[in-house]
């Protein structure tokens, strides 16, 4: 379960980590008379995906009048398939510099792992591991002072500085052991004079640890309205950002599917597990689904075994009929009554492939408008 941003604030505080001081709104209401007392601010959005400031979620404003604008704008806004319903308003702070910060599992070692980089405010993944900064802490001892004094000389800072990033490690794994989490990240942690503070909090707890999750904890629903959806129909969907549509059956062969496309130089516009025995009304309604998120093409990878291909096929057939496909669309059937399906689709002009690759192809050729594979584009 993730935690919103000023949840996970919170957190650091009560364990002595210093924060930016903020207020969280629900209405721009009062955010005039806040940004009064403290001046230049930073307005973010809380939802769970990352990459906030790429996707437009944070504003800044040196006004009350501006901060109010900036917030109005915030709450009319859909920031990567989620509404926001919460805003943390906080002051803008000085920067002299950014860090990383964050505590994970490692699973290949079954340890919890100290990830720091001096390349602060970069998701993570960006930074080339050469900069990241790794060690595996022993959970019979913990972090301890040697290893925050190695961390605060290779982050190149020192004095005062480093006796308080020391401090903050060791109660950033405190939290982490005690809420069970799965990763705890401070990006960035600003450096501003003397001063250290936790400008942006992520917190990630382990569902599996849910019977024993403190009082403390508030529930916090992650998915997407697409996602609510999705679910209450029994399909697995992850709303992502890439062009291609992607619907398959069972989540290896959905995973395999992302990663040929990703290999083909494209990327997936979401992950949808239709599951093993998926009838003909749930892969319609799963169609619809992928159609409303405007994917720019189409991918449909099933392999037959209680789910049939001919009942995929016909639930196409009757997407088609009722719904515009205006994008291409490219479709792999293989296993239980597979020809069946293939005749199916072959009697509304749609062909089939039976080889994964050369339908990935095909669908990244069609995306890219080569036009290599006209004969598969659903006009």
């Amino acid at each position: 379960m993730k935690l919103y941003e000023y949840m996970a604030k919170e957190i650091f505080r009560n364990h002595g980590i210093v924060t930016p001081k903020g207020c969280v709104f629900s209405s721009p209401e009062g955010i005039k008379e806040y940004v009064e007392t403290i001046g230049s601010v930073v307005i973010k959005s809380q939802v769970l995906a990352g990459g906030r400031g790429k996707a437009g979620g944070i504003k800044f404003a040196d006004t009350p009048e501006e901060a109010v604008a900036r917030a109005k704008e915030l709450f009319a806004s859909q920031l990567k398939g989620s509404s926001v319903n919460e805003l943390l308003v906080e002051e803008k702070l000085k920067i002299d510099q950014e860090i990383y910060l964050g505590l994970a599992i490692d699973r290949a070692h079954r340890r919890p792992v100290l990830l720091a980089s001096k390349a602060g405010g970069m998701e993570i993944e960006q930074v080339p591991a050469e900069q990241i900064i790794k060690r595996l802490i022993d959970v019979s001892v913990g972090v301890q002072p040697y290893t925050t004094r190695e961390i605060s000389r290779r982050l190149g800072v020192s004095g005062e500085v480093a006796k308080k990033l020391s401090d903050l490690l060791v109660k950033l794994y405190q939290i982490f052991v005690t809420y069970d989490a799965e990763l705890v990240e401070i990006n960035p942690l600003v450096i501003s004079g003397t001063d250290i503070y936790a400008a942006d909090g992520k917190m990630t707890l382990d569902d599996d640890a849910s019977f024993r999750f403190r009082s403390d904890i508030p529930h916090v629903e992650e998915k997407t309205e697409l996602e609510k959806k999705a679910s209450a129909i029994g399909i697995a969907y992850v709303d992502l950002e890439g062009e291609i549509g992607v619907m398959a059956n069972g989540a290896g062969i959905t995973m395999a599917t992302l990663d040929l496309i990703k290999d083909y130089g494209m990327n997936a516009r979401n992950f949808m597990d239709a599951g093993g025995g998926a009838s003909r009304e749930t892969v319609a309604q799963a169609l619809e689904i992928l159609l409303s998120t405007k994917p720019k093409s189409l991918l449909i990878n099933i392999f037959g075994g209680i789910t049939r291909c001919d009942e995929v096929a016909k639930a196409f057939i009757d997407v088609k009929k009722s719904v515009e496909i205006n994008i291409p669309v490219v479709i792999r059937l293989v296993g239980t009554n597979e020809e069946a399906g293939i005749e199916i689709l072959q009697a509304n002009g749609i062909e089939s492939y039976k080889n994964i690759k050369d339908a990935v192809t095909a669908v990244v050729a069609l995306t890219q408008k080569k036009g290599a594979y006209h004969d598969n584009f659903d006009q």
